[in-house]
């Protein structure tokens, strides 16, 4: 129980990841608010690309939570596309969604943490730190994103917030589902092969959602500004 009396905002609560994370928070004894642009059960509607929908998301979470230790970025997209065939649309889609929906949420999320002294934990991705094929704007929205979390990691240190990421690799979700049936049938396998893990298969979403609640609860209470990679050895 380690999270007994604490307070989460998840983005991303719906599905995948972000569902499995919910989970263990409340199994674990925290109040959990998750959040989503699709319906799930028990899951409030915000659009991260949509400052006004996280103002109004993040505000009733506080006031139903009556604060906030923690925040999880977890809400993200992935299409994969070659470069001649990726558009702008997609391009800026994908930044919205990754890697500006993350700083919103997170800039919303600091008065209240700073309050706490609380942290956030945010899914980056493998992709963020190594170079994929057909997936350059994910691996451009991923990398921002650990950047983004390492600098305010040290921004925030002063006021007591830890800030930290968590780097999957694949992981079997809806968004790995989508993003694989994106793909198109004249891609080079050998390319996609050199992104397959020496421990082969798809981790569940569990996984990734018990290295969250690691960098999130007080065994890590020296950890800030880390990029924890889990992606059964793909990079090595």
């Amino acid at each position: 129980m380690r999270f007994n009396g604490k307070r989460v905002f998840i983005t991303g609560a719906a599905s995948g990841i972000g569902a499995a994370t919910a989970e263990l928070f409340r199994k674990e004894g925290a109040e959990v608010v998750g959040v989503d642009i699709a319906a799930g059960e028990g899951v409030v509607h915000c659009d991260v690309t949509d400052p006004a929908s996280i103002t109004a998301a993040m505000a009733a979470a506080v006031d139903q939570l009556g604060g906030l230790d923690v925040c999880c970025n977890v809400a993200g997209i992935n299409i994969f596309a070659r470069i001649g065939d990726l558009t702008l649309e997609l391009w800026n889609r994908t930044l919205a969604v990754n890697l500006t929906g993350s700083m919103l949420v997170t800039q919303a999320a600091v008065p209240h943490l700073r309050a706490s002294k609380g942290n956030v934990v945010t899914v980056a991705s493998i992709s963020g730190i190594q170079g994929q094929p057909y997936n350059s704007a994910y691996c451009a929205s991923k990398g921002g994103l650990l950047l983004l979390m390492k600098s305010l990691a040290v921004e925030l240190a002063a006021d007591g917030i830890r800030v930290n990421c968590v780097c999957p690799g694949g992981v079997d979700t809806p968004l790995s589902q989508a993003a694989a049936a994106s793909l198109g049938a004249d891609i080079d396998m050998n390319l996609i092969m050199r992104m397959t893990g020496v421990i082969p298969g798809f981790m569940p979403p569990s996984d990734i959602a018990e290295a969250i609640a690691y960098l999130a609860s007080d065994a890590a209470s020296s950890v800030t500004g880390t990029s924890l990679v889990v992606d059964r050895g793909t990079l090595w």
